[in-house]
């Protein structure tokens, strides 16, 4: 076969991932939205959802970006919320078609995955990987849901894809000495990290990792360390508008949300359990008495008290998260149900293990394991301090695909040569 031919037998194939990845969160859209009219529900979860809705409301309406009383105004990152303002405006206040939107996202998602596989790789690796988050039974059920976890799994994989630019520019010996796509890609790795810090804020960290990694391990240092000052540089830049509304409507600066707080005093608290429980927050009514800034400093300091006085308990309090964090089926009650455990168990143990074989099997291209897995393990890290549950784990799962799909390949090419003997 020629490589014209390969190449159109592989968009063939890449088509129809897409259009089964679309089709299945499309059919899963249409079964939510009718189970949940006969409930007479707006929201599968709600909590959040309603809060992100909320504010692409007010987005639309060119009213303040607050939510709850009394207001909050640096309590969500705005770029989840304008993703649903643009379905309102286009469709009005209409969650049907909210959740569509987020479904062609989540399609689009498994084509980066495929990008990502592909350049780290090949086509193959890249049609596999796809493959794999076509058909992902979480990440379907996640796409029809009012919560940000689609749309920075999007985010995500452009950051990821931009610094496999970045690192292949600053060690390819033929570009080494090229230093404009060097600087391009580093721009747009900070550039793309700052888009996912406007869907989640706890995305900011990998900035300063990426760019430490960088220094670190990538020779020469020149180069390497220039790179790094730009995605800093370029993350900043992109993130000071908002910063720069913070302190406008709230007096003090911040390129985040003043609910890092709350969100670590419910991880560390004497009734923490692991999982999210906020029931603290409307007890204490502190907004009433302080400015957000001022609850989120209490709260934080409350937390870090807890620690100090209760080493032994956030040691216990980190295993019961990674188990939540790692446990192949949901935490929530509402979705313990034997057919959802055995159904994600079937997916996700084999994507795992395979994963551990693909790892293993580049073991020496140690720049591509990072970019794969880095993110599950960087949430899990940071999740075994705040809450934790399979959500968090979600958007991570798509670029560990890619070592899933060297697995598959591995364990394919393993048994072809022990049949050729």
């Amino acid at each position: 076969m020629s490589s014209r031919q390969g190449t159109m037998c592989d968009c063939r194939w890449l088509v129809v991932i897409l259009l089964v990845a679309l089709g299945l969160r499309v059919g899963f859209v249409v079964w939510l939205h009718v189970k949940l009219d006969t409930r007479g529900q707006e929201y599968l979860i709600a909590g959040d959802a309603e809060g992100y809705w909320e504010l692409a409301k007010s987005i639309v309406s060119g009213s303040d970006y607050a939510v709850h009383t009394p207001p909050r105004y640096v309590h969500r990152m705005p770029g989840f919320p304008a993703i649903l303002a643009i379905s309102i405006k286009l469709f009005g206040e209409s969650l049907f078609a909210a959740r569509l939107m987020l479904a062609t996202l989540g399609a689009f998602s498994c084509w980066l995955v495929y990008v990502l596989g592909k350049r780290l790789h090949s086509p193959n690796v890249g049609l596999i990987a796809a493959a794999l988050a076509a058909v992902a039974p979480a990440s379907v059920g996640f796409s029809g849901l009012i919560l940000s976890e689609t749309a920075f799994t999007v985010a995500m994989l452009l950051t990821l894809i931009c610094l496999h630019g970045l690192t292949t520019s600053l060690t390819d010996q033929l570009k080494v000495e090229r230093l404009w796509p060097a600087l391009r890609w580093a721009s747009l790795t900070g550039g793309s990290i700052a888009l996912g810090v406007y869907m989640k804020p706890s995305w900011i960290l990998i900035g300063p990792l990426a760019s430490l990694f960088l220094f670190l391990l990538i020779k020469p240092r020149r180069k390497s360390s220039a790179a790094a000052a730009l995605i800093m540089l370029s993350l900043f830049l992109c993130l000071l508008p908002w910063g720069l509304r913070n302190k406008s409507v709230s007096g003090h600066f911040s390129l985040t949300t003043y609910w890092m707080g709350p969100s670590l005093y419910d991880g560390l608290n004497p009734q923490a359990t692991g999982d999210s429980d906020m029931r603290f927050f409307d007890e204490d009514q502190l907004p009433l008495e302080f400015s957000e800034y001022e609850v989120d400093k209490e709260y934080r300091r409350r937390a870090v008290d807890f620690a100090k006085a209760n080493p032994g308990r956030v040691v216990q309090l980190a295993g019961i998260k990674l188990w939540r964090y790692w446990k192949p089926w949901p935490n929530a009650e509402q979705f313990d149900k034997a057919i959802i455990r055995i159904g994600l168990c079937l997916y996700t143990l084999p994507v795992f293990l395979l994963a551990i074989i693909g790892g293993v099997r580049i073991r020496r291209q140690y720049w591509s394991i990072v970019i794969c897995a880095g993110p599950i393990f960087y949430f899990s890290a940071l999740h075994t301090i705040f809450v934790s549950s399979l959500r968090y784990r979600l958007p991570a799962e798509a670029p560990l695909m890619v070592l899933t799909a060297f697995g598959i390949l591995s364990v394919m090419n393993r048994q072809k040569r022990s049949e050729s003997k």
